[in-house]
């Protein structure tokens, strides 16, 4: 079991990520990196931020961000939010449409990317995790 959210989880996160042959198909036409910003609430006492470098299917890049970093995408939300989305208790675009997370850049494209999204949650899903 690894804490999450915590640099040991990114980088099997980035690793079960390249393994997954239904993402790899998914997303073979997504270029783009995010920032998933989790912000504090009763449970996180510290803002984590992870970068991520998604290329074709393949996760080039994946990790704990420690200063300032860009991304084409910001996705960002409350540490309770992301624990439901790791439980598969929330997706995360209905999240988004109801106000539970928020997007900097095109949210056109994320949407557009419905079925990589959903199998980034699968993958997240499946590392068993310690909140």
């Amino acid at each position: 079991m690894v804490r999450f959210p915590s640099d040991e989880w990114i980088k099997i996160f980035r690793e079960e990520l390249n393994n997954n042959k239904a993402y790899e198909e998914a997303a073979k036409d997504w270029e783009g990196d995010f920032l998933f910003v989790i912000t504090p609430d009763e449970d996180l006492k510290k803002e984590t931020v992870f970068y991520i470098d998604l290329w074709h299917g393949k996760c080039r890049d994946a990790y704990l961000v420690k200063g300032e970093k860009n991304a084409m995408f910001i996705f960002k939300g409350p540490y309770s939010n992301w624990k439901k989305v790791i439980r598969k208790e929330l997706d995360p675009i209905r999240g988004l449409i109801r106000g539970l997370f928020t997007v900097e850049g095109d949210s056109r494209v994320i949407l557009d990317q419905a079925k990589a999204a959903q199998e980034l949650v699968n993958t997240a899903s499946k590392i068993p995790v310690v909140f």
